[in-house]
């Protein structure tokens, strides 16, 4: 292992978009250098006035003792470790390297391999949540790899939220994070048809949801997500292309552990059938619109307020 842990080390962050940008705030806020690349450089430029270092190409961060990547796909995985300027194609290589993305499983191993190559320590650490979730550190991250390099950071992934949880070896937090965001499909399209069945019987959504938040089968999911169902607010924290991705690897993995997904399977269908209507830069709450048009019900705003349950952190 080639980073030895201390307590201030020097940090690189590869990504700054909706999340990345969030959590690289928290790490600079807890007063840590950090030096950022984003492929759009201008996205994070703000992070400037915090205190953060802009860089050109994820190789100028191969000096730092520890490298966080949060990108959209494996691709981009692949592209900004072992591709041309890569983190890990330099001369130097990062003591560890954890990446947070949501990617399949195979290529988590080639870039594992590949930094293995180099002396660079590897960690998977794929997070649950969204910038609002950011904010009222409620943020989660399943970890897999060496567990020694797992304790040697955990201080620092401490800062990214309120739950961190040690997985096991190898890639198997890709699969934490994969079930987790088929559960989050099916939930919601559950959610938006238990809904609808109330509001077709004559019951507002803001009731119903009030009432269901209240119960046992109410959630932290469940009370973020109500204000979108009932103000059709559909400002993207996660849009169905993303949810798409995700239980195309969770199928994936089903078929190769030959575990039957018949639930999961009917999901991945209306997602993408909210795909083909056109629900693409939205929210993936427009599931609802989708559950709507086969109801036949049109549905209105009900412009009330609803508490989603994030207060952010003072």
């Amino acid at each position: 292992m080639t980073y030895a842990a201390t307590d201030r080390p020097r940090i690189g962050w590869i990504g700054a978009g909706r999340m990345g940008y969030q959590l690289a705030s928290r790490l600079l806020d807890a007063g840590h250098d950090v030096a950022v690349y984003n492929r759009t450089r201008a996205k994070a430029a703000p992070l400037a006035d915090l205190g953060a270092t802009i860089v050109d190409r994820p190789e100028e961060l191969a000096d730092r003792d520890v490298v966080f990547v949060m990108v959209s796909a494996s691709a981009d995985l692949e592209s900004v470790t072992t591709g041309p300027g890569g983190v890990l194609t330099a001369d130097t290589a990062p003591g560890v390297l954890i990446d947070s993305s949501t990617v399949s499983t195979q290529v988590s191993a080639r870039v594992r391999e590949e930094a293995a190559k180099r002396g660079t320590d590897f960690l998977a650490a794929p997070v649950s949540g969204n910038p609002k979730v950011i904010a009222a550190g409620k943020l989660t991250v399943a970890v897999s790899g060496p567990r020694e390099v797992f304790d040697s950071v955990e201080p620092l992934l401490n800062l990214l939220g309120r739950g961190v949880t040690y997985v096991g070896e190898d890639e198997v937090a890709r699969l934490v994070k994969i079930a987790h965001n088929v559960f989050l499909g099916v939930v919601t399209q559950s959610l938006t048809e238990i809904t609808l069945l109330a509001e077709k019987g004559g019951v507002k959504r803001s009731a119903f949801l009030e009432f269901l938040n209240d119960s046992v089968m109410g959630s932290v999911f469940t009370q973020y997500k109500s204000p979108a169902l009932v103000n059709l607010d559909f400002k993207p924290t996660f849009t169905n292309i993303l949810l798409r991705k995700d239980f195309d690897l969770g199928l994936t993995a089903a078929r190769e552990l030959e575990v039957p997904m018949p639930v999961a399977s009917a999901t991945a269908q209306l997602v993408q059938a909210a795909i083909g209507a056109g629900h693409t830069e939205e929210d993936f709450a427009t599931l609802l619109l989708e559950q709507a048009r086969r109801c036949g019900i049109t549905l209105e705003p009900e412009n009330v307020a609803v508490d989603d349950g994030l207060t952010p952190e003072s």
